[in-house]
Parts: C-alpha cells; structure tokens; sequence
C-alpha cells in the first residue's frame, strides 16, 4: 500500500474521510486538525431533553389508556372466548401496545430518525476533516448508553450525546464526567434512578435495593479502568454515595431524591466523603476524573482509537502526562496528540469501525441516504446506532470488525451506494481526489480493469486506502 501523505493521514486517521468540501491534499496537517478543535455544531434545533421527557409521558399514557380499554372489554371477550376471556383481553392490549410501538407517533421511532437525519445530512457531511465530530463519535462510545435498553433511553440517546457531550469535549474531562453521569440516560440506562440506599428513609421497610451498575461503569469504563486498583467495597460504597441520583419528573431531567440517598459518610479509594445529599457524589466524581489511573486509562483509549489498535507506549505516556499536567483539559490531551510524531506513522494501522466507513462512503460520493435506510444499513453493517453490545460500547480494534462476514457486508453496501453514484463519479477521478499520489499502483491498476463504473468505485471504497486509517 502507497505511504499515505500528512494531510491524507489527517482526514482519514483523525476525519470522517475526505469529501468534495475537503480541498486540496496538501497544507499544514496539524494546524488543520488543531483549527477544528472548536465545539461541534450543538444540532440544536432538537427539542431538549424535558420536552422529550414530557411527550414520552404522554404516549406512555395513551399506551396505558389502551391497555386499560382493552382489558375492560369482558363481554365481548366472554362471547368469544367465556372460558378465558381475561387471555383474550390482555392479548389484545398486548396488540395494541404493539400496533402503538410501530405507528409513526411512536416517539422513539420519530426522535430516533430526526436525531439521526441530523447527523447523517448535516454535521457528519460539513467538515473539511471532521475531528470534532470523530470526538463525539468517540466520546459517545466511551461513555455508551443503548436505545435498545427500555423506551425512556430510547428516546433520550440522541439528546444525551448533544447536551451531556457535544458541549464538553474540548473542556475540562471533569466536566465531561459530571454532565454524563446526570444525564437522565445514563441514569435510566444504568438503573441508577431506581437505587436506594440501604439505610435510607425510603427503605424504612427494608424492602428495596441498591444498584451498583452505574457505580462499577464508572469506575471500570468510564474513569480508572478495569485494572484501575478499585476493589468491589469500592463499588458498593460509591454505589451508595449516589443513591438519590435520578429524575424529577415534574421537571423532565435531572433530579435528586433526598430520600433515597444512604446517610453518613462513605470511603471510596481509601478517602472518606463526609459531604451531603449530592455533593457526596459530585466530590467522589471530582477525585475520580483527577486519579492517575484514570489519565492513563482515557490516553491509551484515545491512542489506540485514533493510532494503532496496540498503540505505541511513548504516546500513551505523553497523552496521560499531558492529561494530569492540565488538570484533564481535553483540549491540551489532544494537542498533545496531534504534535506526538507517533500518531503521523504514515503506513494506516487502523481499519475503519462500520459506522467510520459508511460515513466516508457517503462523504466520498455524496449519496444521499434517506435515514431509515442509514439506520438499517449501520444494523446490517453490525454497528447499528447508539445500540452497543454493552455498557462498554462498540469495539476498537481490527479483530471484531474484519471477520469475512462483516467484510461481506461492507461489500454489499459499497456495491449498493456505487451502483447509485456511478452516474455522476468516476472511480479514477474520485481515487485521485481522495488520495492523490497515497493511491496505490494495484489500487488504480484493479479500478482500471473494472468492468463498469459502479465496479470501479466499489473496488475503490474496499481499497486497503479507503479501509484503514
């Protein structure tokens, strides 16, 4: 594969891929990369998370005043059915429900495609290089909520990446935390909302429990790592200095409940925390986002996610050095990972995630893709939106994505989107405004046998250049 110039490597490697509106291939790399380090559009022409809150409140109603009628219809279900007519009722609220799920006013269904339209016709497209939005897309994994959790989270996803990380992520990773951790998603997506401390006044009764998965997140994924010296007291304790986060549901965001918050002091990490209410928390937080273990846990993510799947030691020191030096300023982390001569290896180690690769295809050949078709697509591909696996997000390296099954895939929707654009792109054209002379001589010679146009520009968009980054 051809060496990969400066500015190629900067909007693949640390870009969405380049596009029509990238320019030329040649200038300053870093100082392109560094002038993009401004927030990402806010998308905020999307209603904010209490006006989502409230209009799910409503359709959960209605989905409710279904079920109720559905279940108070006793003589018709004894007519047909008189030896059991409560089945046939709740059969038939179960329906109903169902049928609601599925219509158009479903608001998981419509804030899902509006949330993505916004992304995938707008922002994700308008970049010349597209390093902010790769941050979101990062910062997103790194602190993954899934809409296929329960309907609230469903709804909320898109609102949560826009108001608990896009503002954030050239600011303080303290920041970053705190915002994330009280969002109403992640609070719902972790069941944090229904924890109660043990010796709380909610649980007088003794009755109802404490949830340590927003705590063990926290602690393992979201700040020290999994090897990052807590123990499971640490869990336990730190789950219950953050019992009483959730919801107000007056208020449609966050809320705290004194009531289900577990008194007195808790020791997280070897420190005690004597703070009240909220505070508690926020204190453990504040700590956690300064730990050592959390610099190095959050520089070698973003090493290996822009870098190499085995990133190389030397960066990772400079980017946790930069991360305590700063006190967790995002922005000077990243400097520091643009100025680092390990991340400018000119020879692409990464292979681009699914999503990274639909996004450059489209970038590339400025198709456009109504979003239902972008969401099923993103499925196929196996990296649907917001949906991960699990609380740890989607995977990072080569091995999860290259199998011969999802490079299969890939080749049917780079077929599909090459068929549309034939018309208008030649593959020979478009190869050389990508990559101008990083093209490979078996990449041109393999365009230039293709027995159509849409074969050229497949074979293009399943190029080793246009794969790895």
């Amino acid at each position: 594969m051809a060496v990969a110039s400066p500015f190629v490597l900067a909007v693949n490697r640390f870009g969405l891929g380049a596009s029509v509106s990238s320019g030329a291939l040649a200038g300053d790399a870093r100082a392109a990369l560094k002038a993009e380090m401004t927030p990402p559009d806010p998308l905020a022409d999307l209603p904010p998370t209490p006006v989502l809150m409230q209009q799910l409140e409503v359709y959960q109603a209605a989905r409710r005043d279904n079920r109720k009628a559905a279940a108070a219809m006793p003589e018709m279900a004894e007519d047909m059915a008189p030896e059991k007519p409560e089945m046939m009722a709740e059969g038939k609220g179960k329906k109903q429900a169902r049928q609601m799920d599925d219509a158009p006013d479903n608001p998981r269904r419509r804030v899902f495609i509006d949330e993505l339209s916004a992304r995938y016709d707008g922002s994700l497209r308008t970049p010349v290089i597209g390093f902010n939005e790769r941050l979101v897309m990062f910062w997103a994994n790194h602190f993954a909520v899934a809409v296929n959790r329960s309907l609230p989270v469903g709804v909320l996803a898109g609102a949560y990446e826009r108001e608990a990380i896009r503002p954030h992520i050239f600011g303080s990773f303290t920041d970053l935390l705190i915002s994330v951790e009280r969002h109403p998603a992640m609070l719902m997506y972790l069941d944090n909302h229904q924890s109660i401390g043990p010796n709380s006044r909610a649980n007088r009764k003794g009755q109802r429990g404490l949830n340590e998965n927003l705590a063990r997140e926290i602690l393992e994924l979201h700040t020290l790592g999994v090897n990052g010296g807590y123990a499971q007291a640490d869990v336990t304790s730190f789950a219950k200095v953050i019992t009483g986060w959730g919801l107000d549901r007056k208020a449609g965001d966050f809320g705290f409940n004194a009531n289900q918050h577990e008194p007195g002091p808790q020791t997280v990490m070897g420190k005690a925390y004597a703070q009240g209410g909220q505070d508690q928390g926020l204190a453990v937080l504040k700590d956690l986002a300064r730990h050592p273990a959390t610099a190095k846990h959050i520089a070698f993510k973003l090493a290996r996610h822009f870098v190499a799947d085995v990133p190389p030691p030397s960066l990772v020191e400079k980017l946790s050095q930069s991360f305590t030096r700063s006190d967790g300023d995002l922005k000077a982390v990243y400097e520091a990972l643009i100025d680092a001569p390990e991340s400018w290896n000119p020879q692409p180690a990464k292979i681009r995630s699914p999503q990274e690769h639909l996004i450059a295809m489209i970038r590339a050949s400025d198709a456009k893709m109504k979003p239902a078709l972008v969401a099923t697509t993103l499925k196929a591909m196996g990296q649907p939106l917001w949906e991960p696996p699990g609380p740890n997000g989607f995977a990072d390296t080569a091995d999860v994505w290259a199998s011969p099954e999802g490079l299969s895939t890939r080749l049917e929707v780079a077929n599909s989107l090459s068929i549309r654009a034939a018309e208008r792109l030649d593959a020979r054209e478009l190869g050389d405004s990508l990559f101008g002379p990083s093209l490979s001589e078996t990449t041109r010679t393999a365009i230039a046998r293709a027995e159509s146009r849409s074969q050229g520009l497949a074979i293009l968009f399943m190029s080793p250049e246009f794969m790895r980054r």
